[in-house]
C-alpha cells in the first residue's frame, strides 16, 4: 500500500490541474493561487518521497512527468491571465524556454515514443526556481530576478535533458543528471 503513495500524490495532481486551468481561464485568482500552491508542494512531497523510501517506479516517474506538464500548461495559462504584461515584455525568452522545452519532449516522444523521465537535479532546480518564482509573483508582487533565474535554469534544464535524449539510445527513468549519466557509463562493465 506505502508503495503507491507518491502514484497516488501524483494522480491527485492530476487531478486538480482542470481545476487549475478553469480558475485561470474564469479569472479567479484566489483559487488559481492556491490551487497552484498545492500542485506545486505535492509535486516537491511525491518526488521527496519515492526517493527518500526507494519508492521510484516507471509508472510513477511518467504519472509524475504528466502531471508536471499538465500544472506547467495551467500555470502558463494563469501567467496569461492575470500577468498578460509579463508575457508580453518577456515573449521572446518565454518562447525560447517553451521551445527548447517542448522540442526536448518531441524529441524524446520521437526517440523513444514517449516522454522524457529523467527527473534530473538541474530539472528539479529549475521546477523548484520556476516554483518560487510563481508563488512569490501570485501571492506577492512580480521579480524579475526571480524570473530570469527561473527561466535561465528551466532552459538550462531542458538542454540538458536535448543532450540525454541524444545520448540514451533507450528510454531510461530518474537519470539524475548529464554527469552522473556519463560517469555511471565510464564505470560500466564492458
Amino acid at each position: 500500500m506505502h508503495r503507491n503513495v507518491p502514484n497516488a500524490i501524483s494522480i491527485a495532481r492530476l487531478a486538480l490541474t482542470p481545476f487549475l486551468a478553469a480558475a485561470a481561464a474564469t479569472r479567479h485568482l484566489d483559487v488559481f493561487r492556491w490551487i497552484l500552491l498545492v500542485c506545486l508542494a505535492s509535486d516537491i512531497l511525491d518526488g521527496w518521497i519515492a526517493r527518500r523510501f526507494d519508492l521510484r517506479s516507471k509508472l510513477g516517474a511518467r504519472l509524475d512527468s504528466i502531471a508536471d506538464l499538465l500544472v506547467e500548461l495551467a500555470a502558463l495559462l494563469g501567467l496569461w491571465m492575470f500577468h498578460a504584461d509579463i508575457v508580453r515584455e518577456h515573449a521572446a525568452v518565454i518562447g525560447c524556454a517553451l521551445g527548447l522545452y517542448f522540442g526536448q519532449m518531441m524529441f524524446a516522444l520521437w526517440r523513444y515514443r514517449k516522454v522524457s523521465s529523467f527527473h534530473t537535479v538541474l530539472n528539479r532546480i529549475g521546477a523548484y526556481a520556476q516554483g518560487i518564482f510563481l508563488i512569490a509573483l501570485f501571492f506577492w508582487q512580480y521579480s524579475e530576478l526571480l524570473f530570469f533565474a527561473a527561466i535561465c535554469l528551466v532552459m538550462l534544464a531542458s538542454i540538458e535533458e536535448i543532450v540525454i535524449v541524444s545520448l540514451l539510445s533507450e528510454w531510461t527513468a530518474d537519470v539524475g543528471g548529464l554527469w552522473r549519466m556519463r560517469k555511471q557509463q565510464r564505470t560500466a562493465p564492458r
